[in-house]
């Protein structure tokens, strides 16, 4: 078995990775991302390679004649997506069709669980998102994956691959350092204070954000691909899932760092209004009914306080001691948003 990683050297893809190792010891697990981690021999059971996800050759070499599955967490975020419009296009739509490409050449279909963004829905969306509603990005981002959905669907229709496309909620609490997604300070605005450091909320408290913690997207991740297929496909008709999540106010985080951290760690949070991001975020759905991913066996947290002692139990309060590695053709990822 093996089992390749694109975006393998970001915080979910090395978490992945390792989970696989332990799940699947006698599998070969290939993370494919730009920069290879300076501490990637500290894991002798990974194999870190350095490409470009929209390099066709590099792709299919990577994947080779004997990849059985493919998870693609690959992408340049929101927030660079919007401000490279040739960048976002070349990883994230170039890079994606190159891997798709690679993978239809497999001797066998390999299982492709794709990593897409609720940045598909823009617009005039109802007060509670359901599966059945229309995506319509406002966005570069969203809508490069929301092409990427469809070349799934689309290769997955053929019997060129068996694909899951996912639409996981913005993942809070995330180690490391910011990074150029617009959702980046949802993070932030938790880890910072807890290490001692200021951090600035760009947007208003009463604004509600869509959540889930890493440990959630990770399982989410895992169960998409061990899905059967047939299951798979009565349930989503081909279409990507949205999966649980919990919504929560921006006051409402904040409210939880200071039950965690106490008055002194709510106090480094300072408010301060950005334009930029406050549009972008206000384009976001913070509502949804997730039905669909519930009757397959997905499953969401249970509040955001429990989100940020997770975050405070595993990492002590400090912040992450590198910065968010670069994806496979950019320098950073976010999975949703």
């Amino acid at each position: 078995m093996k089992i390749v990683i694109a975006g393998g050297a970001d915080f979910l893809g090395r978490q992945r990775a390792r989970q696989l190792a332990q799940r699947e010891p006698s599998a070969r697990i290939v993370c494919f991302d730009q920069a290879v981690p300076t501490d990637a021999a500290a894991d002798p059971r990974l194999q870190f390679i350095a490409g470009d996800i929209a390099d066709a050759a590099a792709v299919a070499a990577v994947l080779g004649s004997d990849a059985t599955s493919v998870f693609h967490l690959a992408a340049v975020v929101s927030g660079a997506a919007k401000a490279d419009f040739d960048l976002g296009m070349r990883v994230n739509l170039d890079g994606t069709r190159a891997l798709l490409d690679a993978c239809r050449r497999l001797p066998a279909p390999p299982k492709l669980v794709f990593a897409s963004s609720l940045a598909v829905y823009g617009g005039a969306v109802p007060p509670v998102v359901t599966d059945e509603v229309a995506p319509a990005p406002q966005s570069s981002y969203g809508t490069q994956k929301l092409i990427g959905e469809l070349l799934v669907a689309d290769c997955t229709r053929k019997g060129l691959i068996d694909g899951r496309s996912l639409r996981p909620p913005t993942i809070v609490v995330r180690p490391g350092k910011p990074n150029a997604a617009a959702s980046s300070f949802a993070s932030a605005i938790v880890r910072e204070p807890l290490a001692g450091v200021e951090a600035v909320c760009p947007v208003a408290l009463d604004s509600a954000l869509w959540l889930a913690s890493p440990q959630t997207a990770l399982a989410g991740l895992q169960h998409a691909h061990d899905l059967p297929r047939d299951r798979w496909q009565r349930a989503t008709c081909g279409r990507a899932l949205n999966l649980p999540g919990i919504t929560v106010t921006v006051g409402a985080m904040l409210d939880a760092l200071r039950e965690v951290g106490g008055d002194a760690a709510r106090a480094r949070v300072r408010v301060q209004h950005d334009e930029r991001i406050a549009a972008v975020v206000g384009t976001w759905p913070a509502r949804f009914d997730t039905q669909a991913a519930a009757e397959l066996g997905f499953a969401g947290d249970a509040d955001f306080t429990s989100i940020v002692r997770a975050y405070a139990r595993e990492y002590g309060g400090a912040l992450g001691s590198q910065p968010s590695p670069a994806s496979a053709g950019e320098g950073a990822r976010e999975a949703s948003g």
